[in-house]
């Protein structure tokens, strides 16, 4: 067996899959044998993955400098794939800069130069400006899901970007939909298209709930009793529209949280840790939530209101039957409005047929907040040893743990959290006093 393929076949094992897909077989042929290559891949398909092995497997481990460089459209795209990185478990170092996050922090990290850096258009623009890391080594661009970067208009940082780099050897553009034309600043010559698009999402099922009213919060809480506490995403237009939602929920005691542009990076970042670990079962969000976030495999997504156009339309569908799971998308339609013309036939229900004797289920899992992280030299198992010894919990009480650099994120069973907090808030984890407290 080569090294390389004992080395992806660890990677797999470390990222507890099993195999490829067919896309991402193709995908990596492509990407090492083609200097300039277009990945069309519906969401939810693996795109990720399908680019991040090719590259990893160039990469040169003598070289202190940045090798590849990936420009995202958001905040939670470049912190999920610098996260699989450091999962995939390879020893080569990789950091995400965004907006939203200090400056300096950034530049502290860069002074040790990562094999590969992620980010979004402005930040990298920024610091390639400021000279604050070398361009000589970087022979590999990515533009990940370049379409949405053009479309919230950051074409002059991705002009600048791809303009300064002086020895690109490949590039990389993936996207879920083809509707955008490759601008003339990205200098393809004669790309390879891998296009997966006509595959579709084969496990996917569309219905629509027809709601009596045009306020459709009612409709919208039969809905979810029927799905008997599975884990979804509501999807709405407006941030005013997620707070009427949100509002409403809360008074039906449903659990769920809220992810938008308007909110603060650190709350948004929270907001979807608490949904990957099961404290929150649902989340309401704008389109921000329907591609580039790492959320867990979901039975369902809601549009509570319909997007204006078709992609978004995919794309939000894309957050259920993801790969090879199954999902459904639930339309909230009033009875008196058009459907969109974008939108397929669908088996249709009256919400007053929906049977809504149900009593949404208390919250299982709490997210504990921990003051300590990977630069304390602090490991997932020190935390649940920590947990087990001194607060004196079960295994099986703890469920999935975070670790960031700076701090880690536990969910834990709700019943124990009191207790726990008591008995190790302010104890020792390493050489460092840590605080706990619940988020």
């Amino acid at each position: 067996m080569s090294n390389s393929l004992k080395n992806q076949q660890n990677i797999l094992q470390k990222l507890s899959i099993e195999k490829l897909n067919p896309m991402q077989e193709e995908a990596q042929a492509v990407i090492r044998s083609c200097s300039e290559i277009v990945l069309l891949s519906p969401t939810g398909t693996g795109k990720t993955l399908a680019f991040l092995l090719p590259i990893i497997a160039e990469l040169d481990a003598e070289y202190t400098e940045i090798q590849a460089l990936i420009v995202v459209p958001s905040r939670e795209l470049a912190i999920q794939i610098e996260q699989v990185i450091r999962e995939m478990g390879t020893g080569y170092k990789a950091n995400a800069v965004y907006g939203g996050r200090s400056g300096s922090k950034d530049k502290i990290e860069l002074k040790h130069p990562p094999a590969i850096l992620i980010g979004t258009p402005g930040r990298v623009a920024d610091h390639i400006r400021r000279e604050n890391f070398s361009l000589e080594n970087i022979k590999i661009l990515v533009l990940d899901e370049f379409d949405k970067s053009l479309e919230v208009g950051f074409e002059a940082e991705m002009s600048e970007i791809t303009s300064a780099l002086p020895h690109i050897q490949k590039k990389i553009l993936t996207s879920a939909t083809n509707k955008v034309v490759i601008p003339d600043f990205v200098a393809l010559k004669d790309p390879t298209y891998i296009n997966y698009l006509e595959e579709g999402v084969p496990h996917l099922k569309i219905k629509t709930i027809l709601s009596p009213t045009k306020n459709k919060l009612e409709t919208l809480a039969k809905t979810l009793y029927q799905l008997r506490n599975q884990q979804g995403i509501i999807f709405c237009n407006f941030k005013d529209s997620i707070q009427e939602v949100s509002d409403f929920l809360i008074d039906k005691n449903i659990n769920h949280g809220c992810f938008h542009g308007g909110m603060e990076q650190k709350d948004r970042e929270r907001a979807l840790i608490k949904f990957r670990n099961g404290t929150y079962q649902l989340i309401v969000t704008t389109d921000l939530a329907a591609r580039g976030i790492d959320v867990p495999e979901i039975n369902f997504i809601i549009h509570y209101q319909l997007p204006p156009r078709n992609h978004e339309f995919i794309h939000r569908n894309g957050r259920t039957a993801r790969m090879h799971s199954e999902g459904t998308a639930y339309i909230l339609h009033w009875e008196k409005e058009y459907l969109p013309v974008y939108v397929p036939e669908t088996a249709s229900y009256r919400a007053e047929e929906i049977d809504d004797e149900f009593t949404p289920a208390a919250t299982i899992w709490e997210t504990l907040f921990i003051s300590g992280g990977r630069k304390d030299k602090i490991s997932k198992g020190d935390i649940s040893g920590l947990f087990i010894k001194q607060g004196n919990i079960e295994k099986h009480h703890i469920g999935i743990i975070e670790l960031k650099q700076d701090c880690a994120f536990v969910a834990v069973q709700a019943s124990q959290v009191d207790k726990l907090i008591q008995k190790i808030d302010n104890s020792r984890l390493k050489k460092k006093k840590i605080r706990v407290n619940i988020i």
